[in-house]
């Protein structure tokens, strides 16, 4: 009893064909590319089924105009891609929008177990008759095939000319005056309501761009926040940070199951086409989340040096090549908008330091089509000097590791957090507090016996940590010193 008769379903056909039970169960997990048609899913099924000819999985399918409820050997398993529906009656296994199976190698099922995970849009039934009940009850009305295209907001014109009048109208532009080649801003945090900005910290510097508590940050966090945080009719009523936390755990789910098959296997599985739905309106995973808080903190620096720029608040000495187009002291906003496009292209298709020298539309190319950023043995030595590190390197048996961006150096601020509500970020705040707390009484505790001659612990132990809710606070090992990314093998 291993047989199952397998009905697929998409917006423009019905196909029905026998399988084996272990195939309907890979045909499930290649749910997890968010196929939209038969073909879609065909091409997912290589995730976890080694295609071994061109003919495809399906080919002894036949087309029919409805589906055939009728059971053969172990049931029948309705597949819909349309209504994103699962519907089984099988003794051969129960389908589950979570789980792992066996990979097969084109030739047998091996021991490699991969995980796989469902969008949550999907429903999963145990009967034939509550799922055709629902296809009949929702019928015409489902409107699924209406999907957004956020990018085009996000990246697009309605986010320059955003930042483009938010710079304008911020009172860092607005409240200056020269003062010996320095730029004067109003603060109300100082006593005298007043503090000297070089214009280097506007530019910013090698080290980075002013400090967080300068009034400049402040007014560009703000801006950044208010960006963020605004519903938006163009996105249906809900805000940027709305869309771009919507589907983050599930895309990263998805890439570090990627990342683990490629480590079990020894070679990289099959990417998502560009002509898939799920490409061309895929969810924002952490990647993407990162580059994009740069790249509206890139725009905002750049428009408001632009800003002071036009007005003659910079020195004549200072200068950058951002500031040597014309447009930019134009005082149309159209102008500024194509100035804005101009800088977003030129730091969105080149290299950047802070990514290691990687390309951030790269970056984001490769989390949309689900590949993971693979370093090369070369590429994961630190310390040349490091006999394991350069051992490590040599070695061909040694599997890849994934690059990994993680948002660390972000402004703590809910705006910029990755927590759906603020109620949750609040909790998460107390908490981390109460562990800083703690661990800060334990160490001076720790300290005064010492110096009291008391004999202590070699290493400070952290088992008391189990108390303060282990598995939510932050308490794995330190970031690098740019707190931009982090290997993990």
């Amino acid at each position: 009893m291993s047989e199952i008769k397998l009905n697929l379903v998409d917006a423009d056909q019905t196909l029905v064909g026998t399988v084996h039970g272990s195939i309907v169960d890979r045909c499930v997990a290649a749910l997890s590319a968010e196929p939209e048609t038969i073909a879609e899913l065909e091409a997912a099924l290589a995730r976890y089924d080694k295609a071994v000819d061109q003919v495809g999985a399906f080919k002894s399918f036949r087309v029919r105009t409805e589906i055939d409820i009728e059971p053969w050997d172990a049931g029948v398993i309705v597949i819909d891609l349309d209504m994103r529906i699962v519907a089984a009656e099988s003794s051969y296994s129960q389908p589950q929008p979570e789980g792992e199976v066996r990979y097969h190698d084109g030739t047998e099922s091996t021991d490699v177990s991969v995980l796989y995970r469902v969008p949550e849009d999907w429903k999963f039934f145990n009967s034939l008759i509550e799922y055709e009940s629902t296809r009949l009850r929702c019928g015409k009305e489902h409107t699924r095939h209406n999907p957004l295209d956020a990018r085009d907001v996000l990246y697009g014109r309605a986010l320059l000319g955003f930042i483009a009048t938010n710079v304008r109208q911020t009172s860092v532009c607005r409240e200056r005056e020269d003062y010996d080649n320095l730029i004067c801003t109003r603060n109300p945090k100082s006593p005298a309501n007043e503090e000297v900005v070089t214009s280097q910290q506007i530019l910013g510097s090698e080290d980075g761009p002013a400090r967080e508590d300068d009034p400049i940050h402040e007014a560009i966090a703000a801006i950044h926040g208010r960006w963020l945080m605004t519903p938006r009719d163009d996105l249906r009523g809900q805000s940027p940070r709305d869309v771009l936390l919507a589907r983050r755990e599930f895309i990263d789910f998805d890439l570090h199951t990627r990342a683990l098959q490629w480590s079990l296997l020894g070679e990289g599985p099959p990417c998502l086409a560009e002509q898939t739905f799920a490409y061309r309106f895929a969810g924002f995973g952490t990647h993407e989340c990162v580059v994009y808080y740069d790249l509206v903190r890139h725009l905002l620096w750049s428009a408001l040096t632009c800003q002071r720029f036009s007005s003659g608040d910079l020195s004549p000495q200072i200068s950058t090549p951002m500031l040597t187009d014309a447009s930019c002291n134009s005082d149309g906003i159209d102008a500024e908008i194509a100035w804005l496009e101009k800088i977003k292209t030129n730091w969105l298709e080149n290299p950047q330091p802070d990514y290691d020298g990687r390309t951030p539309a790269n970056i984001i190319e490769n989390e949309r089509r689900r590949l993971p950023l693979a370093l090369s043995n070369r590429e994961m030595i630190v310390d040349e000097d490091c006999y394991t590190c350069v051992m490590m390197a040599n070695d061909p048996n040694m599997g890849p590791a994934f690059w990994h961006l993680d948002g660390s150096h972000m402004d703590d601020d809910f705006a910029f957090s990755d927590f759906l509500t603020r109620e949750e970020w609040e909790a998460e705040n107390r908490r981390r507090e109460e562990f800083n707390q703690e661990f800060n009484r334990r160490w001076q505790d720790r300290q005064q016996r010492i110096a009291r001659g008391e004999k202590v612990d070699d290493e400070f132990s952290l088992d008391w940590v189990d108390s303060l809710n282990r598995d939510r606070l932050d308490t794995g090992p330190p970031f690098d010193d740019d707190g931009s990314a982090d290997l993990i093998q």
